[in-house]
């Protein structure tokens, strides 16, 4: 794989419909419009500090289980299989749920269905791809690679009407919000989210050409081109609706489309962005059902759940149980205000806080194993793994005060989830590593190694 192929391959994973949804929710948390384009600037440089350290564990650790395998190998088995807990119940499923939130926003857009439309759409949503993957139909290539370029075709389309197609359009006005509810923390919340998937770029060190070297570039050169982009979209969703106008609409690039364009580009965007929902949705649905069954085969109880559909060649089980948990989230959003934002609230907290494990497990392995050689090794040491890991802390603890119930629910799942530990399989335990022996790279055999 050439550097282009994962540059490609990274924007196609981070450019989802996060940009489409979130920036009324951060215009919402800042002051003023400055702050608003500052933070998805700062957002970006995050996003490169997060992307090194992953790195630098997949080169000298590489293994399909990703952050599970890093956890297992720092920490232990048990810490793993918590993370794996809440993989399935709070941060797969809850993605899923607000995805699926997204997508009922701008479906609604098209078809009004009252209050409870965007919550009826995403339920339908879920069921019916999830019905989809059970019976064994997946994503051809060429259709992701079609859907990522309507995708980010749709932001350069915002971004060209934004910035030229009516410089004197009339931007969209409510009250001012006061500063007194701006709130950074819950900006970064939203603004990472945006960015999120850039951890999945650091698995592709097994098939890049020269990983140790190219790796850095791919993650430099991607991380450029996503910062680009979304400053660029959100400055053109700012000069046409405003940061008022931003703060008032669920859906602002059908907003601004039809500020700028009329009924008839409002139409177009919202259709291409439905698209991309529906690929984003059940690409998420595939990769996490995977996890509920990896979970299932480690333990004792619930062996159902790991059972493999030979005809269908899926997790047919494991899609069944993550659709069951998914619905119940979208049940619970459908009663708060915003569904989207419950959601990311329910998931924050546990996935910062499982992400603050990791960058600590980086400092973790460096320390047992100082004389081990590093194919790659994360620039500015320790600075950069303590950025990363302080950033992650800041991000957990704004998790916690700056969103609502649904954070703690999130906390009260990932807890219900310890008594899994009396169910591990017997003589599974990965003990942290004591040697200094370069891994290998070999052929998944166990359940657990498929991760």
């Amino acid at each position: 794989m050439s550097v282009f192929d994962a540059t490609t391959i990274m924007v196609g994973l981070v450019v989802g419909i996060g940009i489409f949804r979130t920036p009324s929710i951060v215009a919402g948390s800042v002051g003023s419009e400055g702050m608003f384009l500052l933070v998805w600037v700062l957002g970006g440089v995050m996003t490169l500090i997060g992307a090194l350290c992953y790195a630098e564990l997949a080169a000298a650790h590489p293994h399909a289980g990703g952050e599970y395998h890093f956890l297992s190998r720092a920490y232990g088995r048990s810490v793993a299989m918590m993370f794996g807990w809440a993989r399935c119940t709070v941060i797969q499923t809850g993605a899923i749920a607000a995805v699926a939130f997204t997508l009922g926003d701008y479906v609604a857009q098209l078809a009004p269905a009252g209050p409870y439309g965007p919550a009826l759409y995403a339920a339908l949503a879920v069921i019916a791809l999830t019905a989809v993957n059970v019976v064994g139909t997946t994503e051809s290539k060429n259709l992701q690679i079609a859907v990522t370029f309507i995708e980010i075709g749709a932001v350069v389309a915002i971004i060209l009407f934004g910035l030229f197609g009516s410089a004197d359009a009339p931007a969209r006005s409510t009250a001012s919000m006061p500063p007194e509810t701006a709130a950074l923390g819950m900006a970064m919340i939203f603004v990472l989210l945006t960015y999120g998937g850039w951890n999945e770029t650091a698995y592709l060190t097994g098939e890049l050409k020269d990983a140790p070297r190219n790796i850095a570039k791919v993650l430099a050169i991607g991380t450029f081109i996503l910062v680009t982009l979304y400053t660029l979209a959100n400055l053109a969703l700012l000069s046409i609706l405003g940061l008022d106008g931003l703060r008032a609409s669920d859906a602002v690039a059908a907003e601004m489309m039809r500020t700028v364009a009329g009924p008839t580009g409002e139409t177009a965007v919202t259709v291409a962005i439905v698209v991309a929902a529906i690929s984003t949705l059940n690409a998420t649905i595939i990769t996490g059902a995977r996890v509920f069954y990896a979970m299932a085969r480690d333990m004792t109880v619930l062996r159902w759940i790991g059972v493999w559909d030979g005809r269908g060649k899926t997790p047919a089980n494991g899609q069944i149980a993550q659709g069951i948990i998914a619905l119940a989230l979208i049940a619970l959003g459908a009663v708060t205000r915003d569904g989207f934002k419950a959601m990311v609230d329910y998931t924050a907290p546990v996935f910062w806080g499982f992400l603050l494990m990791v960058g600590l497990s980086l400092l973790v392995l460096r320390r047992r194993q100082p004389l081990r050689e590093l194919p790659y090794r994360v620039p500015f040491y320790p600075l950069t793994p303590i950025i990363f890991c302080l950033t992650c802390l800041y991000m957990a603890y704004a998790s916690i005060m700056y969103t609502g119930t649904a954070a703690l629910v999130g906390l009260a799942v990932l807890a219900a989830g310890a008594p899994i530990l009396l169910f591990q399989r017997k003589g599974e335990e990965d003990a942290p590593e004591q040697d200094a022996v370069p891994e290998r790279r070999l052929p998944a055999t166990s359940a657990t190694e498929k991760r």
